[in-house]
């Protein structure tokens, strides 16, 4: 959800972010706070808002419900010497299907689906710090998306990893794994006339292009969080 996020310098607790001033926007992700510092752009916004309406247009009256940001996310952890620690993410939009996870102060537990919409300075935030703790935490499904029209999305497979994943341009329709017949038109995500895809590793907009995973793209996971 943000244009910047900064880390700050020295480890905290859980209860040091639960602490934190109401409005203060921070991620808490291994004992590090990551500050949410600049609001992101109107391409952004407008990207983030075009998908929230299409899932919540298919999801009316059903059991699953979509949220924006700030939709706070709470990952249960197991830490040496603590009884409970979580870490704490602030997704652009998160699915959640089950109503036991869904608290008055947001999705306690891995949601069903997460969006992260890229922006300069969240690239290695998302594409790898975010990835390894969605597949470690078992997101089924994650969405990457670049603002200038590419989405990759990522399907958590039975041996509780994210495979390969599959690449969509800006006229296409992006079938929803975790919602039956949900597909979402990225035509409206994207408005404006086709363009070439920025090549993987190029710069436009200052977000550079979605890069596919080769094998070494991610750190080995930690073992499975009981």
């Amino acid at each position: 959800m943000a244009g910047t996020v900064t880390r700050r310098r020295r480890r905290h607790s859980i209860e040091e972010y639960d602490a934190l001033p109401e409005g203060e926007w921070c991620e808490f992700i291994d004992g590090q706070m990551f500050d949410m510092v600049a609001a992101p752009g109107s391409a952004h916004q407008a990207v983030a808002m075009d998908l929230g309406r299409q899932f919540a247009n298919f999801l009316l009256g059903k059991p699953c419900q979509v949220f924006p940001a700030p939709y706070e996310v709470r990952l249960p952890e197991a830490r040496p010497g603590r009884k409970k620690d979580f870490t704490v993410v602030l997704p652009d939009l998160v699915v959640v299907c089950d109503p036991a996870r869904r608290t008055p102060r947001g999705c306690l537990g891995a949601p069903d689906l997460v969006v992260e919409i890229l922006s300069p300075a969240t690239v290695s935030h998302d594409q790898v710090r975010k990835l390894n703790l969605y597949e470690r935490h078992g997101v089924r499904e994650y969405w990457i998306v670049h603002p200038e029209g590419t989405v990759m999305v990522f399907h958590l497979g039975p041996d509780a990893r994210y495979g390969r994943p599959r690449t969509f341009a800006r006229d296409q329709q992006v079938p929803v794994g975790v919602l039956e017949g949900c597909s979402i038109d990225l035509t409206t995500v994207f408005p404006g006339p086709a363009t070439e895809a920025p090549a993987p590793g190029s710069r436009r907009g200052g977000v550079p292009a979605v890069r596919e995973p080769a094998a070494p793209y991610r750190r080995k996971p930690a073992p499975r969080r009981g």
